[in-house]
């Protein structure tokens, strides 16, 4: 089995006059969403073994949040495929992972995000705020053989979920 989870960057700070819609941050609250869904996934036991993220600065630093407050020990790289990419794109993306990754995150953009689930657990409407995670499972064994409508939807977790009321992992 194999085991995808998408991550949304946190919410960037649209303030921020950085030029480049490229080169747009995290926002403050971009960064407590990004370190409470980090530490989730490692109170959850659910850390990956690689990470894959847009070069957009907002999804760098969003999982670099993630990853130190989670301790998570993934590989990580940076590409600049994941930004303004079609679901096709990411989809190649997904193939391309070595076969002894058992458990990929991918840190992307709406509205690819959305429909990439969609069109991998074959249909619905996703909706994908800032900083939230899917989980989709693939019962394959390579990488190479994930496709659309193949992916069970396991779980989604708005960062909203932990950072309200008595459930509040941030700082």
């Amino acid at each position: 089995m194999k085991t995808l989870i998408l991550f949304r960057h946190g919410k960037s700070d649209w303030e921020a006059d950085n030029g480049e819609d490229h080169d747009r941050p995290v926002s403050e609250r971009g960064v407590s969403a990004a370190r409470t869904q980090g530490r989730l996934l490692k109170l959850a036991a659910q850390e990956p073994d690689s990470v894959v993220t847009s070069s957009a600065v907002r999804a760098r630093k969003t999982v670099e949040l993630a990853m130190e407050a989670g301790k998570w020990g993934s590989k990580l790289r940076i590409t600049r495929a994941l930004y303004e990419a079609t679901p096709f794109i990411v989809l190649e993306e997904v193939r391309a992972e070595p076969d002894t990754t058992r458990k990929l995150l991918l840190v992307g953009h709406e509205p690819t995000w959305s429909e990439l689930t969609s069109l991998l657990i074959g249909g619905g409407v996703v909706r994908f705020p800032t900083a939230c995670m899917v989980r989709i499972d693939f019962e394959v064994e390579s990488w190479k053989s994930v496709d659309y409508g193949r992916g069970a939807l396991i779980w989604i977790v708005p960062p909203k979920l932990f950072t309200q009321g008595k459930f509040d992992f941030t700082d």
